[in-house]
């Protein structure tokens, strides 16, 4: 049972159950589909406000609950809002599979007027039997004052710890600075605590400091959430729903049973398909993870759905992903070969034909280049030889011994000119001549 008990000067006495006082069963999975985001057994409500509520946790329904333990009170609040609480009156912020929910918890506080008039209220809470119990890595005790000596313990009376919080004029309360017992203490909790009570004291009733502090305030909360600046040292008690609460983590298991425990009881165990046993380092029950390749929520049957590694960014540092149940492969390229996750070995075919084509564009530009330096050659040599002159002397003397075998081959009927009418070369012209055609034959 969840009872939180407050000072008779506070004026707040509230005794309740911490669950529902409904007969626990356990839940049975119905037939169809689990989509990996829904985090809740077919027909139940996923949220109640804006928190969501995943199994094993259930509202409205015990079906949609594991076992009684996690059957939550999804109730309205004062304003009409649907407001979800774990008990009676510790409203949950916030719910994840990894083991934490979050609740807000009233800070406990001591006042003083300058008349010595105390106004108080000390705060204690219990989690009950079930799998749950304070964070002992997420919370912290802290005390505010200037005149201030906080006490935090357990119901059994086996954990006590305490700090003091003095100073004689205001200090800055400054999230940079951390507690260091000017104005603000800390002190830290054991693991496994399942229930709390912290209280506020005084040794001069804030007379010496009543100016800029009159009260004092005590309250376990989250590290990483906590405030420091908030809780200026002027601050004053609020009642009601006003009043000034802290989130509180509060860690959970499926049972408290170990891994191997779990496991030999196959129709009692939590964790689902693709889904593993993992023994918690608060050294308390076990809880349920998705196996490596898959998301989701482990505690449904098929919560765990596989993640598609190749949708988006391409995993693969070479190749082409493809993607398969819980994992996914990287293909080499072709030519390659091995595990094209981290790279692979070898010369893909794009690297070939990208060195054949270069290889064939240099040969290409080196025979272009080639021709275009015998052209460039042949034209220098024409000209510094001579070579225009010469191939009109050819053409000239090509012209006058062609009619003869023009007659001859019927291609003219004019007949050629005679012996006497052609020029009679001398053996040293034939030869100039045929040098002449040899030569302007090789231009």
């Amino acid at each position: 049972m969840l009872q939180k008990l407050v000072g008779v000067g506070g004026g707040r006495i509230g005794l309740g159950l911490l669950y529902a006082n409904l007969l626990g069963v356990s839940c049975c999975l119905l037939s169809g589909e689990v989509h990996s985001h829904v985090d809740v057994n077919p027909g139940c409500k996923e949220k109640c406000g804006n928190v969501s509520v995943p199994y094993p946790f259930g509202i409205w329904e015990q079906s949609c609950a594991m076992n009684k333990h996690f059957f939550l009170n999804c109730t309205s609040n004062e304003e009409g809002h649907p407001e979800l609480l774990f008990g009676e009156n510790m409203p949950i912020s916030n719910i994840e599979l990894e083991g934490t929910v979050t609740v807000g918890i009233d800070a406990a506080f001591s006042c003083y007027n300058k008349t010595g008039i105390q106004d108080y209220f000390r705060q204690s809470v219990s989690l009950g039997s079930g799998p749950f119990m304070f964070s002992h890595t997420r919370n912290i005790f802290t005390a505010i004052g200037c005149d201030t000596s906080a006490r935090v313990t357990n119901y059994e009376f086996t954990y006590g710890a305490a700090c003091l919080s003095i100073c004689t004029e205001n200090v800055e309360m400054s999230d940079e600075n951390p507690c260091s017992g000017s104005g603000c203490c800390q002190t830290s909790i054991p693991k496994g605590l399942k229930s709390l009570a912290y209280s506020l004291s005084t040794y001069y009733n804030y007379t010496n400091v009543s100016d800029f502090n009159r009260c004092g305030f005590a309250f376990l909360a989250d590290n990483s959430s906590l405030k420091i600046s908030n809780w200026p040292l002027s601050r004053t008690p609020i009642y009601g729903k006003d009043a000034y609460a802290t989130d509180v983590v509060i860690e959970w298991v499926v049972e408290n049973k170990t891994c191997d425990q779990a496991k030999a009881n196959t129709s009692a165990y939590a964790c689902g398909t693709n889904a593993y046993c993992t023994d918690p380092e608060i050294d308390q029950g076990y809880r349920c993870l998705c196996s490596k390749g898959f998301e989701g929520n482990p505690y449904l049957k098929d919560g765990c759905q596989d993640i598609n590694e190749c949708e988006g960014k391409n995993p693969c540092e070479e190749g082409t992903c493809r993607n398969t149940n819980g994992d996914y492969k990287c293909q080499c390229p072709l030519g390659k070969f091995g595990d094209g996750k981290t790279r692979c070995k070898g010369v893909g075919i794009i690297t070939i034909i990208s060195a054949v084509a270069a290889s064939f564009s240099l040969v290409i530009i080196c025979l272009l280049l080639y021709m275009n330096c015998t052209k460039r050659r042949k034209e220098k040599n024409f000209k510094e030889n001579g070579g225009k002159f010469l191939k009109n002397q050819r053409k000239s003397w090509t012209q006058q011994n062609s009619e003869e075998t023009d007659y001859l081959l019927g291609e003219t009927s004019q007949q050629p000119r005679k012996e006497a009418e052609k020029p009679i070369l001398t053996p040293s012209q034939t030869v100039i001549s045929f040098q002449i055609e040899n030569y302007t034959d090789s231009i």
